[in-house]
């Protein structure tokens, strides 16, 4: 599926074009790419996946907007992760991983900062996209129903797709492999609801995050 042809995506940008007033998808996107093309890549596969998540749970017409949204900007926040930690082949140290675990508040507050409703709601998505719903997460350690229902959905997603992707650190896995992982971290990592939604869509068709890209 290319960009062009993903609904998620063109929906993001006519909704943040019709309540920012210019192109500021477009604009964090090249910011993005500049950065780490992989990251954006990655961000735009979870758009399209999330959506599918999100339908099958029968959000509402405006949290898909919020969902497609968030999914698109969950790393965003990445941007202002140095280069030798985002970009760096092997594994993080102690320290690195404290420092990339503040891309969800960098990013946040990036969102934050523009003012605007739309926005705000957003970055409350994106803030938690990494918390665990046995409470485990960053950055709040929230747990269960506390965590927005979208930041679950992303959550679920957002695993998925970098398990089932090559990294210059580590090779991808089968998809049967990434959803045992995901099944076995059910109500401890990920949202009982989310994996459910997950698999019975993987049980009709397995989802190729790639051929979302």
């Amino acid at each position: 599926m290319t960009k062009d042809s993903n609904p998620g995506i063109k929906r993001s940008v006519s909704l943040l074009e019709s309540h920012v007033g210019f192109k500021l998808d477009t604009i964090l996107k090249h910011a993005l790419r500049a950065r780490d093309s992989y990251t954006l890549d990655h961000s735009e596969r979870v758009v399209s996946l999330a959506e599918q998540i999100g339908r099958h749970l029968g959000l509402d017409e405006h949290e898909m907007d919020i969902l497609s949204l968030a999914a698109g900007f969950h790393d965003i926040g990445k941007i202002g992760i140095p280069d030798q930690i985002l970009l760096k082949p092997g594994k993080l140290s102690g320290e690195e991983y404290k420092d990339i675990k503040q891309h969800p508040i960098i990013g946040a507050n990036m969102l934050r900062s523009l003012g605007n409703p739309i926005l705000d709601e957003v970055a409350l998505c994106v803030l938690h996209h990494h918390e665990q719903w046995d409470g485990k997460g960053y950055p709040n350690g929230l747990q269960g129903e506390e965590i927005p229902t979208i930041s679950r959905i992303i959550a679920v997603v957002d695993a998925y797709d970098a398990m089932t992707t090559t990294r210059s650190y580590r090779s991808e896995i089968e998809i049967q492999q990434a959803l045992e992982v995901i099944k076995q971290e059910s109500g401890k990592q990920f949202c009982p609801k989310a994996v459910q939604a997950l698999l019975e869509l993987c049980s009709k068709q397995p989802l190729n995050s790639k051929a979302c890209s």
